[in-house]
């Protein structure tokens, strides 16, 4: 088994196969008001907390663009659809976690989404308890690619970044764990790795369990 002490995991796009239903209710709302090109800004949002998504979505579409909203209406109707755990989580989060903790490595989760909507998402699926530490970002001041919630998640679990494997699927999350030390891991979602992620990267990996055998060797 490789020498770790411990795995950091996004969760949008890696636990949750959310980032589609984001953009599903996104195109409702965008469909309603005309809003061109709504998928695009989606992925341009990838990985980053609110501040910086309204930041981009008002670049793209203008200063007086209704962000918050449209943003309340989407997060309305992602909630009614998909609250209460009806949010499916994407295979082998659950084989690798039980990996991880069969082998003594501590877990966390560091996710650019606010706390309440992390921890209500991981109750309903049933696998908190699995997490050492939870970081979401309304806990942090700087959204990735900056790594301040990587290092906030490997101060929590005491582990140095070095010595813990990150795990995303966006350009922004990668970014963020290769600035601050981390061994980044993309498991692709949405967005095809391209030659940067390709650098980034210490592998770019199918599944969650592909993971497993990736850290097995």
């Amino acid at each position: 088994m490789k020498n770790f002490k411990a795995v950091v995991f996004d969760m949008d796009g890696v636990i949750f196969d959310s980032e589609k239903r984001v953009v599903e209710c996104w195109k409702v709302i965008a469909d309603k008001y005309g809003v061109p090109d709504i998928e695009a800004a989606c992925r341009e949002c990838f990985g980053c907390n609110q501040v910086v998504a309204k930041e981009r979505f008002l670049k793209r579409y203008g200063e007086d663009f209704p962000y918050v909203e449209y943003k309340k209406e989407m997060s309305d109707l992602f909630h009614e659809r998909y609250d209460n755990g009806n949010l499916p989580m994407l295979p082998g989060v659950v084989e690798i976690l039980e990996f991880l903790k069969a082998n003594g490595k501590r877990i966390a989760l560091a996710s650019s989404t606010r706390r309440v909507s992390v921890e209500s998402g991981l109750t309903w699926a049933g696998i908190i308890d699995y997490f050492d530490a939870i970081i979401c970002g309304d806990m942090v001041s700087r959204s990735k690619p900056e790594p301040d919630i990587f290092l906030k998640a490997c101060e929590a679990l005491g582990v140095s970044p070095s010595e813990s494997y990150a795990i995303e699927d966006s350009y922004n999350g990668i970014r963020a764990a290769h600035r601050g030390g981390l061994l980044p891991i993309m498991v692709p979602d949405m967005m095809e790795p391209d030659k940067e992620m390709e650098e980034l990267s210490v592998a770019i990996l199918g599944s969650l369990n592909e993971v497993i055998d990736y850290l097995k060797c």
